[in-house]
């Protein structure tokens, strides 16, 4: 049986997610031992015209959430992007797994050729599935997951490469 559109996406995006939910919990964890203000952390930047930590972890679940969708041709959740503590951003990775669980195999039939169109503020991206997922989608996730991970790596927390690749 061959790869499939799917199996590209979907598990792995899951598996992401729940790895970036744990970061949070450790996140939160070291901060209450050291008596560290959890703001400091919602607040980190890598550079001052990059996004703050909440964003990145709404860009990334939109992410998920947009390939998951376009891919299986249903529509995609909208979740306002209105969270700025860590219980909220766990509960929209959490929104964003349980969406992501309840794509079928079956719905990603023909996704590789299905014809993919974003309209961002200065462009419109017009790609095939199997472009969009790996050239676009994949990419853009792992970017703000990474970016996120790298913030609160910053900042202090004992992160490493395997919290982040989880049980492997």
């Amino acid at each position: 049986m061959p790869f499939s559109m799917y199996e590209a996406s979907v598990p792995p995006m899951i598996r992401t997610l729940q790895n970036l939910s744990k970061i949070l919990d450790k996140a939160v964890a070291q901060a209450k031992a050291e008596d560290t203000n959890l703001a400091t952390l919602i607040e980190a930047k890598l550079a001052p015209d990059m996004f703050a930590f909440p964003r990145q972890i709404q860009i990334a679940t939109d992410a998920a959430k947009g390939a998951a969708a376009r891919l299986a041709g249903v529509e995609i959740p909208s979740y306002p992007d209105t969270e700025t503590t860590f219980p909220e951003l766990q509960e929209r990775i959490g929104k964003t797994i349980a969406f992501l669980q309840s794509v079928k195999p079956e719905q990603f039939a023909g996704a590789e050729n299905r014809e993919i169109v974003i309209k961002t503020p200065s462009r419109t991206l017009e790609f095939n599935g199997c472009t969009f997922l790996t050239g676009f989608a994949l990419p853009n996730f792992y970017f703000h997951v990474t970016t996120a991970y790298d913030l609160l790596r910053n900042k202090g927390i004992a992160i490493g490469k395997m919290d982040y690749l989880g049980d492997v």
